[in-house]
C-alpha cells in the first residue's frame, strides 16, 4: 500500500522533478482538466476534485511518515487537486487555462491567510487544505477575469454556461 500512496502521493512520480515540481503538479492538473473537459465529464469536474483531496489526504499521510516530515516536496497531487479547483464552473479557453495555471500558482505560493494556517492540519488533510484554499481565492480570481477578459472565456466550458 505504501508504493501505491507514493504513487498519488507524486502524481506517478512526476513529484521527483528536480526543478519546481508543484509546478509539474499544476501541469497535471491542467492536463487532468483538459482530459475531462474534452471526454464530456466535465459535470464530474467536482466529484473528482472532491475525491482528489479525500485519496489525497490518505496519500500524503502516507508520504509524510515515508519521507519522515511535514508536506514533502514529492508530494504534488494537491497540486493537482487544486489546479482542476480553480478551473472548476468556468468556461475556459485554452488561454483561459493557461491564465487559470499562473493564477493557482501565484495563490500557491503566497499561501494568503488562512491557506497558511491550513497547513497545520493533521493526517495529509493540511498537505491539501492550503492548496484547496489557495484554489478558492483562485477560483474566485477567475470568476472575475473571465467577466472581465473575453478572450479567457471559451469552448471548454461547463454546460450550465
Amino acid at each position: 500500500m505504501r508504493h501505491l500512496a507514493l504513487a498519488i502521493a507524486t502524481v506517478g512520480g512526476s513529484g521527483y522533478f528536480p526543478i519546481a515540481p508543484g509546478t509539474v503538479g499544476s501541469a497535471a492538473g491542467i492536463a487532468l482538466c483538459l482530459a475531462l473537459r474534452l471526454s464530456g465529464w466535465m459535470r464530474l469536474e467536482w466529484l473528482v476534485v472532491v475525491g482528489l483531496f479525500l485519496v489525497g489526504a490518505w496519500a500524503a499521510r502516507a508520504a509524510e511518515r515515508h519521507f519522515d516530515r511535514d508536506d514533502p516536496g514529492p508530494v504534488v497531487i494537491d497540486e493537482v487537486m487544486g489546479q482542476l479547483a480553480t478551473v472548476l464552473f468556468l468556461p475556459l479557453s485554452l488561454t483561459g487555462l493557461a491564465m487559470a495555471f499562473l493564477v493557482f500558482r501565484v495563490f500557491d505560493i503566497v499561501k494568503p491567510w488562512p491557506a497558511r494556517r491550513l497547513e497545520d492540519l493533521p493526517h495529509g488533510i493540511g498537505v491539501m487544505a492550503d492548496d484547496g484554499m489557495a484554489a478558492v481565492y483562485g477560483n474566485i480570481a477567475m470568476h472575475l477575469l473571465v467577466l472581465g477578459l473575453p478572450v479567457l472565456k471559451g469552448p471548454l466550458s461547463w454546460p450550465l454556461w
